[in-house]
């Protein structure tokens, strides 16, 4: 089963920035929808920002909406995360995540549960 591939977590201060990769490239065929996603110590896991793979529509959770921008590398097939001004309370495991659609899919959805396939998670911690 094909699984999407976080990269590019670490540890950052507050106020800086940072970009998060996701290898997509067992999701080329067909038509999906894919997600970034976190979740903190006892926290329910919460969307940060998806994109579909035909469709320029985007949509951004309430948490980090106005400092992140998700975006789609075809030529790379990754789907990135580009984070600005983090604050400590961003520290979580983020997660990247894909879903099937079709030619007759008209909704983005972020919702975690309507999503199948997970990567492992990348740690971002932000701390002074």
């Amino acid at each position: 089963q094909a699984q999407p591939v976080e990269s590019g977590g670490g540890r950052v201060q507050p106020g800086e920035s940072l970009r998060l990769s996701c290898d997509i490239s067992g999701f080329t065929e067909g038509y999906h929808q894919f997600g970034w996603f976190r979740q903190g110590p006892g926290r329910k896991r919460e969307a940060v920002a998806c994109l579909a793979s035909d469709d320029p529509t985007k949509e951004y959770g309430a948490s980090m909406k106005g400092r992140v921008a998700i975006s789609r590398e075809d030529d790379l097939n990754t789907v990135s995360l580009q984070m600005i001004r983090l604050r400590p309370e961003d520290t979580s495991v983020y997660y990247c995540a894909a879903r099937e659609t079709s030619a007759f899919t008209i909704w983005l959805s972020c919702a975690p549960d309507a999503y199948t396939h997970w990567g492992q998670g990348t740690q971002v911690t932000v701390s002074s």
